[in-house]
């Protein structure tokens, strides 16, 4: 009677094991695979450049927000990746820095989609740091030469960013 009992157990839990599972599909979304640097970050919720540009229209010196969001990298420093210049709308750029020089980026990544998370900000940068800038970027010694203003500029600070692999 046991042995009987056992059986009919074993049968019960096994027939249990074997329900059919709903067959709803489920849509799956590709995820587009990105390279992290600095904090781990994830893509949702990134403005685009427009969007963008219109939150640095808002901003005067001396603001900061905390804002994500997405554009082109136009440029890389090429001594050793310590920012870069992301395409914005209306042919404007954003100087990103990052934070605590805890991480760089890699130099070949001009042209790559990036999304920076971090603190945005309008600054006004000197003669001598525009020329330093540009020194970096490799321009030339005429072009160097031809700094001779300040710049307002739409700045950066990031803690972590991804670029598109």
């Amino acid at each position: 009677m046991k042995k009987s009992v056992l059986i009919v157990c074993s049968v019960l839990v096994m027939a249990s094991c074997n329900t059919k599972k709903n067959d709803a599909k489920i849509e799956a979304k590709p995820e587009m695979n990105y390279a992290t640097f600095g904090d781990s970050i994830n893509a949702e919720g990134a403005l685009t450049k427009d969007e963008m540009l219109a939150k640095y229209n808002t901003l005067k010196a001396g603001d900061t927000i905390d804002v994500k969001f997405k554009a082109t990298i136009k440029d890389v420093c090429q001594k050793k990746g310590c920012w870069m210049n992301l395409v914005l709308a209306n042919e404007k750029e954003s100087f990103v820095r990052f934070k605590d020089y805890g991480f760089f980026m890699p130099k070949n990544a001009a042209g790559s989609e990036a999304i920076v998370n971090g603190k945005a900000f309008v600054s006004i940068e000197s003669i001598d740091e525009l020329k330093h800038y540009a020194k970096d970027a490799g321009k030339s010694q005429a072009a160097i030469d031809s700094i001779v203003a300040p710049k307002t500029n739409y700045s950066f600070l990031a803690n972590g960013v991804l670029i598109q692999k």
